[in-house]
């Protein structure tokens, strides 16, 4: 997934697309998949899994897009973001097609992000902590 995908959905598939992975992913299963950022822990142990099941990138391909269009609709949802195809430059550096872009004006990769934490696997690559750390979030209001 480090290089641009014909198997990966333009900015207006990735709803849908994170729509069907927590519908498949949870048909058998009962994980809190509800789009918040705390089920971005559940996101990391998913990963996690995958890389422990010793399946190389290629193979898991669909799944690591999922869970990408997953993290990224968290952002959408609850940071005040939205899905943006990236210019070639952005291609090129994020070696994906879309992206999100915050409300400060910030793209983001999350797609890459869920790749990193499929290789690398270290604390320093949780899509919880990503999500906690994000700059450009939207803030809420004092009550």
């Amino acid at each position: 997934m480090s290089r641009t995908d014909a198997h990966t959905p333009d900015a207006r598939g990735m709803r849908a697309c994170a729509t069907a992975f927590v519908a498949r992913a949870t048909a058998r299963h009962r994980l809190p998949l509800d789009y918040s950022p705390a089920s971005l822990r559940v996101v990391d142990f998913l990963v996690d899994g995958v890389r422990k099941g010793g399946a190389d990138r290629e193979h898991v391909h669909d799944t690591l897009v999922g869970l990408g269009a997953y993290v990224g609709e968290v952002l959408v949802r609850r940071a005040g973001a939205v899905w943006v195809d990236l210019d070639a430059d952005q291609r090129s550096w994020f070696g994906q097609s879309v992206g999100v872009r915050m409300p400060d004006g910030r793209v983001w990769n999350p797609l890459g992000k869920v790749v990193n934490r499929f290789e690398a696997g270290g604390p320093e690559d949780s899509l919880r902590t990503f999500y906690l750390t994000l700059h450009g979030r939207a803030r809420r209001a004092a009550a």
